[in-house]
């Protein structure tokens, strides 16, 4: 690998691979331009504007993944484009897979995974979760194995050098040479980060070198590529249905303990609450099936939540299937007009495919991580990490798209006959 020793600060135009639904849609809001999140590999993209792709592979095998990342990296490496791998910042899924597929072919590899915003930096090339080294947190409980100890060791045992916070943070150029050698040694490149500035000057650094050198990293660095193109554009936006006030049904899919509290949030303002049980989503079609899918069927309350009991403590080797019946139990009973709130990427993704959706428009972001999109037929739909969010995250969801909804900006009320 050896990349071009000259200066060049073009602005490379971007395709986004991502893993999973809510990574990608937090990579699209942040960019400028026309992003569009497109649903699989093979899902056309326009002209004109920057692809972010979920391959949906969080689940898949490593070589399954590996396969997958291959075909859609040499459908879209051309001349001119920068490829951009969004990885988990907590180096979950088939990191080490993905990444050396991604890897092959490129004239050099550039990682970056912080994402200060969430807590989530990187010193001496180790994740660290709120200054903790990730692998003394327990972001993997629901991981198989152990969580690993550095990025190098994340990669598998990839050759790789580590860019220290003290050569980040020593200017653009330097930052830029040093990225050169290591490149020339046939090395991947791993950078601390603990600030968006530190991103910034990866981003920054990347940008002036060939575009055959590809980055991976996670939202922090898809936003710090964003600002580089100067402030977002006005984006288009699929219209409306004509209609009155459309219900709001919130699909929380994640088992992250934070998500009690934040249903908590929407019950104490009035939002019905739907409880399924794991062991009827679990169970075949008729029978308990049966019963869970009578039960959820939200009607026309303004807003409802739909959960599943006890996820926290359910086997996590049942997550997938879980995903997949709450995904059908959901869209089976969904009111065509329903605007959705999904939480936890596998279940936002399930949801979607249940309903025909391949693409998504970002419109922006509600807070960090939770994005604000809309489907071509004009559904609004907010996307959102399962771990993200304080307390008052599903309300704010529900809130903007009820103010999208050219309503007064307002929580559900006790009026909207929310029992739980």
């Amino acid at each position: 690998m050896t990349p071009d020793s000259a200066v060049d600060d073009r602005r490379w135009p971007l395709v986004v691979i991502a893993d999973d639904l809510s990574g990608a849609a937090e990579c699209a809001a942040v960019l400028p331009g026309r992003a569009r999140i497109l649903l699989g590999p093979a899902v056309p993209v326009s002209p004109g504007e920057t692809p972010v792709i979920d391959l949906d592979s969080r689940r898949l095998t490593a070589s399954g993944a590996a396969r997958l990342v291959a075909r859609t990296v040499r459908r879209h490496a051309v001349a001119g484009t920068r490829l951009l791998k969004k990885a988990d910042s907590l180096l979950r899924g088939r990191f080490a897979a993905e990444t050396s597929a991604f890897a092959a072919g490129a004239g050099g590899l550039v990682l970056a995974l912080a994402v200060p915003a969430a807590g989530r930096t990187v010193r001496d090339g180790v994740v660290r979760l709120h200054g903790v080294p990730l692998h003394r947190t327990d972001a993997w409980r629901g991981e198989p194995g152990q969580a690993p100890r550095s990025v190098t060791e994340a990669l598998g045992g990839a050759d790789a050098t580590v860019l220290t916070l003290d050569r980040v943070r020593a200017g653009t150029t330097r930052l830029e040479r040093c990225m050169r050698a290591a490149l020339v040694g046939g090395a991947a490149v791993v950078c601390d980060a603990e600030t968006d500035a530190d991103l910034d000057a990866v981003a920054a650094a990347v940008n002036r070198l060939p575009h055959g050198v590809r980055a991976v990293g996670a939202g922090g660095l898809a936003a710090a590529l964003g600002r580089l193109g100067g402030p977002a554009a006005p984006r288009a936006d699929p219209a409306r249905a004509p209609g009155g006030p459309r219900p709001v049904v919130v699909v929380v899919g994640t088992a992250h303990p934070g998500a009690v509290a934040q249903i908590a949030q929407l019950t104490r303002h009035g939002a019905r609450h739907i409880e399924l049980p794991a062991a009827s989503l679990l169970a075949p079609v008729g029978g308990g099936r049966s019963a869970a899918l009578a039960s959820a069927a939200p009607g026309r309350a303004p807003v409802t939540v739909v959960s599943i009991a006890g996820t926290p403590a359910a086997d996590p080797s049942d997550a997938p299937r879980l995903a997949r019946a709450l995904a059908r139990t959901v869209a089976g009973t969904l009111p065509e007009d329903a605007d959705l709130v999904l939480t936890g990427g596998e279940t936002a993704r399930r949801v979607l495919d249940e309903l025909a959706v391949t693409a998504l428009l970002p419109i922006g972001q509600v807070h960090h991580g939770a994005v604000h999109c809309r489907t071509a037929d004009g559904r609004g739909v907010v996307t959102r990490p399962g771990g993200f969010g304080g307390p008052d995250s599903l309300l704010r969801m529900v809130g903007a798209l009820h103010t999208e909804q050219d309503r007064a900006p307002r929580a559900p009320h006790a009026s909207d006959g929310g029992t739980r």
